[in-house]
């Protein structure tokens, strides 16, 4: 099965982001496909290369990462929710006349058509959070 994922909360806000990132390693582990991971709404924050957990917390966006580099995965932040939360790659942040960006390594920033096509491509679109 070809699931497309859509994560809604911040890593550390509500158990959402954790679960999905459960849900995605599990679904791979069983030989399901994951067609994309769109982080969406206070979601793009798991986006952030910034992010310092305490040493014996979790580190939620570097699982995302470390899962993505291993299964090529399409982790994908919605530029409108990461624009107003702060979250910008190289090109955007030239564009707003910014001098730094901080969005974590495997993660790209792209719009809203990105989780349309996950909709449509994947058998299932599973969302974790609001």
């Amino acid at each position: 099965m070809k699931f497309g994922i859509v994560v809604d909360e911040g890593p550390y806000t509500h158990q959402a982001s954790d679960t999905a990132y459960q849900f995605t390693k599990a679904a791979l582990e069983k030989g399901h496909e994951i067609f994309r991971v769109f982080f969406y709404h206070d979601g793009v924050n798991n986006g952030t290369r910034l992010t310092v957990p305490p040493q014996d917390e979790r580190n939620i966006q570097e699982r995302w990462t470390k899962l993505a580099e291993e299964h090529k995965l399409d982790l994908v932040v919605c530029i409108a929710a990461a624009q107003r939360r702060g979250i910008l790659d190289e090109n955007e942040a030239k564009r707003q006349g910014k001098d730094a960006n901080n969005i974590a390594p495997g993660f790209r920033i792209s719009g809203l058509g990105q989780l349309i096509e996950a909709g449509i491509v994947a058998d299932r679109l599973v969302v974790f959070g609001d």
